[in-house]
């Protein structure tokens, strides 16, 4: 039998596959990639053995927990579980401080199928705490850059180039402005926090040391950076990428319409998909009508609005750069250079991207 393991770095490190035997309201707060969730107990008897905890105690609990759990229940969640470690037998199971929970699957794994499953030692939480000591010694330890550019310059293109980025936005799955929501959700901040730490353990475990970020506020879109790591964001240098109004246009126009209407209508077919497309643009110039003044959001509404209805008609997409170039010229580069301005101390570096490419390699060999 393999044993128990609190080898946390090596089980993230290999990306191996783990049962979690929390209830779904307790995975749905937060969980690690690679991970099903198979619980003992669904969220209503969860609840019901929570409240005999804590009016009878530990005992009575137990009872309840193995009579609300039994019959047909227990069968199917045996087979469940017998089927995932058949499936991944180097796996491990776990509970939330690897208890109670995680003995009693090992022990009915045992009774009823002969499976001697191992449980990571300390559960959830000692996963969690390891991943949160994992950002935090990064940032005290190693050395960051930040990207920074008006919209539109293609920061997220240059990280993709760069073996030593953290995308967090990727992470966030948000392109980070008030246009940035994807067609798909965003995860949960304690997901988001897991797999940017996961990320930042796979990449110095390959000797990495050095990172580029890209200038972020402490919030995109729902998912709030790591408090430390914000921190140290306004202190790291900076490097500066710099493109044409044009090339800025058209990379938006794919990015926050051609590729944003085919993500919805991937997702929910050509009428409904670009319906809830129109619908999101609408919304994300809205989200910004008292900053933009009610004049200036009415000009450029209706330009959005008139682009829409002509991509719907024929599919052209011509007319979206009308409200593109008034919302970057009007709204925001002015913001931007704002922010320039005020960081001016810390750019080492300004450049195209292939010149910004060629800075930070250099800058990550010297390391």
């Amino acid at each position: 039998m393999r044993d128990n393991t609190t080898d946390y770095r090596q089980l993230f490190l290999h990306a191996v596959p783990m049962m979690d035997m929390r209830a779904p309201v307790e995975f749905a707060k937060g969980a690690f990639p690679n991970v099903i969730n198979l619980p003992l107990m669904n969220d209503l008897e969860r609840q019901k053995v929570g409240t005999c905890y804590k009016q009878q105690g530990q005992q009575a609990a137990i009872a309840l927990g193995h009579q609300l759990v039994s019959g047909q229940t227990k069968d199917e969640r045996v087979a469940a579980w017998v089927a995932f470690a058949q499936a991944n037998p180097e796996g491990y199971l776990y509970c939330f401080r690897g208890g109670l929970r995680s003995q009693i699957v090992q022990q009915w794994l045992l009774s009823e199928a002969g499976i001697q499953y191992p449980k990571v030692v300390g559960g959830y939480k000692a996963l969690r705490n390891f991943l949160l000591d994992t950002t935090q010694s990064a940032v005290a330890e190693c050395d960051f850059v930040l990207i920074g550019g008006l919209t539109g310059t293609g920061k997220t293109e240059v990280l993709q180039d760069l073996d030593n980025a953290l995308d967090l936005e990727g992470h966030a799955n948000h392109r980070g402005s008030s246009f940035g929501k994807r067609a798909t959700g965003q995860p949960v901040q304690i997901d988001f926090e897991n797999s940017l730490a996961i990320d930042i353990l796979k990449k110095r475990a390959r000797g990495l040391e050095q990172f580029v970020l890209e200038d972020e506020g402490r919030i995109v879109g729902s998912c709030s950076l790591p408090l430390e790591l914000y921190q140290g964001m306004q202190q790291y240098p900076l490097v500066w990428l710099e493109d044409s109004f044009d090339n800025r246009v058209e990379r938006i126009l794919g990015d926050y319409v051609t590729n944003l209407c085919a993500e919805f209508v991937a997702l929910h077919g050509a009428e409904q998909g670009f319906t809830l497309f129109a619908a999101r643009l609408n919304q994300s110039m809205g989200n910004i009508l008292k900053r933009l003044g009610g004049e200036r959001y009415q000009r450029l509404s209706t330009l959005l609005l008139q682009a829409l209805e002509e991509q719907q008609r024929s599919g052209a997409v011509d007319l979206h750069r009308a409200w593109i170039s008034g919302l970057l010229s009007e709204y925001y580069d002015p913001m931007y250079a704002f922010h320039r301005d005020s960081k001016v101390g810390r750019i080492e570096f300004s450049g195209n991207h292939v010149e910004v490419r060629e800075y930070l390699r250099a800058r990550a060999a010297r390391r």
